[in-house]
């Protein structure tokens, strides 16, 4: 269902607005219609009250009655005068109706021997049916003072106390007229018109700077660059918000610049000492120290790279480029192969995506080397999962240990002394892949793999990049 909902700011306001008005003019809507419900059935049961209390006195065994105007012959349609009970067989009382009606009679002063109120198709009721006819047309006898012979009524029966007659009163039921709905119905789309329509122009003023400064965050966060920055706009708040993010843009700027200074004077500052280092123990005679000397320089220089690599990594030089995911892996597997390592390339599955290859290979090959030190026969394969390609690198080492997981992709961390069969290197090339992966705007996952009683078998890393 959240695949339906809006995902923008305006939109879900909006959504919000119009589902609490609808709840709202649902709830006022009922409560209106009940309250007309309620007013049309109390105007039921006083019509029947006031039939049943002034009746005109017909002689039920005659049936003679004087000259009566049209007023009183409309009355006297819903009035009679019998001996039986007016209930049919099979017919049932309307027992809610019955004791509103018995309330009003009774604060009347009316002394109630027997009460009956029931509803009845017009048609049905021979009384009404009768009297229509005597007063028009055989072939007309509908919409007689609101009386319709497709339509039903409410019947009510009472003989005093004392009496041997009943009276009856008659009312006609109104029918479901749909127009009643229409003026919830109009009320509803003028608001919905009026409020939602001048929440949505407030909101656009708002929520257009909010939009046009997370394309700027999302540009900035690509390219680092302070050129288009925004100019404030917007209610106050958002005018400050602009302008604390222009600042905030210039200050991340300005430190990375300094960083990158920094990088380079320490590249020259220490590479070349280096390299003279690397010179000069080609005099030590001592074979064993010399290459003990050279592998500690190897170290270093190695650990640098990384240290610089690391923290150019936000802010490559070179471009994206389509690239052949499976093609790019298989090469760096090919050159582990090469050098004689037990790697193994896994099921691989055509993708394309532009990528910067150089920085991936290098990704890649920390991963494999981790996966050689600390573990065995490592399989990489290359999936897409969805929207994503996978790379995963696979061993048959002893894994990580759960709680130390997460802090593998720290910078400077190192597995234990238990885990290394050779020295490690500084700890940055786990946090040199992600950082890698996140460049690609993917991530690096580690967890252990487990098999049968969940016992450990061994290390899975996983590299997820978007497609897109």
């Amino acid at each position: 269902m959240r695949r339906f909902l809006p995902k923008s700011l305006l939109g879900q306001m909006l959504l919000a607005v119009a589902l609490a008005l609808l709840v709202a003019q649902t709830l006022s809507g009922f409560l209106r219609f009940r309250a007309e419900e309620l007013r049309r059935e109390n105007g039921l049961i006083n019509a029947l009250a006031f039939q049943l209390v002034a009746d005109p006195r017909v002689d039920y065994r005659t049936g003679e009655r004087s000259r009566e105007t049209p007023r009183q012959e409309r009355r006297r349609l819903r009035i009679e005068r019998a001996l039986a009970s007016p209930v049919h067989r099979g017919e049932r009382q309307d027992a809610e109706r019955l004791e509103r009606l018995r309330t009003v009679l009774t604060e009347q002063g009316t002394q109630i021997d027997q009460l009956v109120v029931l509803t009845r198709p017009v048609a049905e009721d021979d009384y009404i049916m009768r009297s229509l006819r005597r007063m028009r047309s055989d072939s007309d006898i509908t919409n007689r003072d609101g009386w319709d012979a497709e339509g039903d009524m409410l019947l009510a029966g009472l003989k005093r106390e004392g009496e041997e007659q009943w009276l009856v009163a008659r009312v006609p039921l109104p029918s479901d007229d749909p127009r009643r709905y229409t003026g919830i119905i109009i009320q509803t789309l003028l608001i919905y018109i009026i409020l939602v329509g001048g929440l949505a122009l407030l909101l656009r003023r708002i929520t257009r700077p909010l939009a046009a400064l997370r394309n700027r965050m999302e540009t900035f966060a690509a390219t680092r660059e302070t050129t288009g920055q925004l100019e404030p706009s917007g209610p106050e708040d958002t005018r400050r918000l602009i302008s604390a993010h222009n600042a905030m843009e210039a200050r991340i700027a300005a430190l990375l610049g300094e960083k990158d200074v920094m990088l380079g004077a320490i590249g020259h500052d220490l590479k070349t000492p280096l390299a003279a280092l690397r010179v000069r123990i080609e005099s030590v005679e001592d074979d064993a120290e010399r290459a003990k000397m050279a592998a500690t320089i190897e170290d270093i220089t190695s650990s640098l790279d990384d240290i610089l690599s690391l923290a150019r990594v936000g802010r490559p030089s070179d471009p994206l480029e389509r690239t052949e995911l499976s093609a790019l892996v298989a090469s760096v597997v090919e050159e582990y192969e090469d050098m004689g390592n037990d790697v193994t390339l896994g099921e691989t599955q055509r993708i394309a995506l532009r990528l910067r290859a150089t920085w991936l290979r290098r990704a890649l090959r920390n991963l494999i080397g981790n996966a050689l030190r600390y573990g065995e026969k490592p399989v990489v394969s290359v999936l897409k999962d969805g929207e994503q390609a996978v790379i995963r690198i696979e061993d048959t080492g002893p894994g990580i240990p759960q709680d130390e997981i997460t802090d593998m992709l720290e910078p400077f961390t190192r597995g234990e002394a238990s885990r290394n069969r050779e020295t490690g290197g500084a700890g940055l090339g786990l946090t040199l892949a992600r950082a890698i992966a996140e460049q690609h705007g993917g991530t690096l996952t580690l967890a252990n793999r487990l098999g049968e009683g969940n016992e450990v078998i061994g290390l899975l890393a996983e590299i997820r990049l978007p497609l897109g």
